[in-house]
């Protein structure tokens, strides 16, 4: 059935697929956009592709007309999402069904989620439930009452914010700064600086590098100014080792517990760098097109900035696609020195 959709929209030259697949002619060799205006090949000939690089690994190269291996113009399309997004930020009484919004904007369901989740990355009931999140988290942290801000944020209980959420405490605790949550930390001396561990009873919380110790303490009791942390270099010694042991050159994996906290498309960004091998790079356009949201960049960019665990989740591994190393959460330095280590110990292998 994908199929018979895919080559209708070949016929119609649609580019309102443009991003979603290309397809491949057997007797040319080439792979083009569902939109380019060549001449339509015979059916038999023709091969989808869900990415122009499954279409190049498979033997077929991009036509130079459509270019189907550039990243598509969308400006009319991000419009339509900008407006989507203000709608749902607006809405707070409910979350609009896909036939709301159809209706609201003029569009089947079916395409206006395509092309949301197409730009955004998730899908409108998706961002509106962060977007809930976000307001019942910000409330809290203002000083409301628990029991006013889950009903201004939108929801209809305290269960459903439970279930929603994905706070990793209560409401009141997240309020009060993580009252009464254990986190143990330890601070070392490292190649790129100082190296900051901390832990909650599941996993690693946080890793961060930083200039000074002092610096790095600092944020962490930021973050959680009335949680009980304390300082325990013996029990994350294994932990920090690993770390220590990779920032040397003689770990290059580091499969480490973590207890971390994302949305879902964060969680599927941050999978994809876990995938990207010891010395080598991708692009955000690469891990983009490996979750299957190619035009998703700029959202790729911004999970990788929001990555709190340094090295163990490498998004210093990320690049631009013109090759220049573009931000780091940690300093860009911090980056150069890292790609340039893990390129060293692979050539001497």
């Amino acid at each position: 059935m994908q199929d018979q959709e895919y080559w209708q929209a070949v016929l119609d030259r649609d580019s309102e697929y443009d991003g979603r697949f290309v397809y491949a002619v057997g007797s040319t060799g080439i792979y083009c956009r569902p939109s380019c205006p060549s001449r339509r090949p015979r059916r038999d000939y023709v091969r989808f592709f869900e990415l122009p690089s499954q279409a190049e690994q498979a033997g077929f190269r991009p036509c130079r007309r459509c270019q189907p291996d550039k990243e598509v113009p969308d400006v009319p399309h991000l419009e339509l999402v900008q407006h989507i997004c203000l709608y749902l930020d607006e809405v707070l009484d409910h979350i609009p069904t896909l036939e709301e919004l159809a209706k609201v904007f003029n569009l089947s369901p079916y395409h206006l989620q395509r092309t949301f989740k197409r730009i955004v990355g998730v899908t409108p009931r998706q961002y509106a439930a962060s977007r809930r999140v976000q307001r019942f988290k910000s409330q809290l942290k203002n000083g409301q009452k628990a029991t006013d801000a889950l009903y201004e944020a939108g929801y209809t209980s305290s269960s459903s914010v439970y279930e929603h959420t994905e706070l990793g405490m209560t409401p009141i605790l997240y309020q009060q700064g993580g009252l009464g949550i254990q986190i143990t930390y330890t601070v070392s001396p490292c190649p790129l600086g100082w190296l900051l561990v901390a832990a909650t009873e599941r996993g690693i919380c946080a890793v961060r590098l930083g200039d000074s110790e002092h610096e790095l303490e600092q944020i962490l009791y930021a973050e959680f100014p009335t949680a009980h942390i304390r300082q325990d270099k013996i029990h994350l010694r294994e932990w920090v080792n690993a770390i220590l042991n990779y920032l040397n050159g003689e770990q290059p994996h580091l499969n480490l517990p973590l207890d971390i906290q994302a949305t879902a498309f964060q969680k599927r960004v941050w999978e994809a760098l876990r995938t990207i091998p010891y010395g080598s790079t991708r692009t955000y356009q690469d891990i983009a097109d490996s979750i299957g949201q190619p035009a998703a960049v700029r959202a790729v960019a911004n999970a990788c900035a929001a990555n709190p665990v340094a090295l163990v989740i490498p998004c210093h591994r990320v690049v631009r696609k013109d090759g220049s190393l573009g931000g780091y959460r940690w300093g860009v330095s911090r980056k150069r020195s890292l790609l340039d280590q893990e390129a060293r110990n692979i050539s001497q292998e």
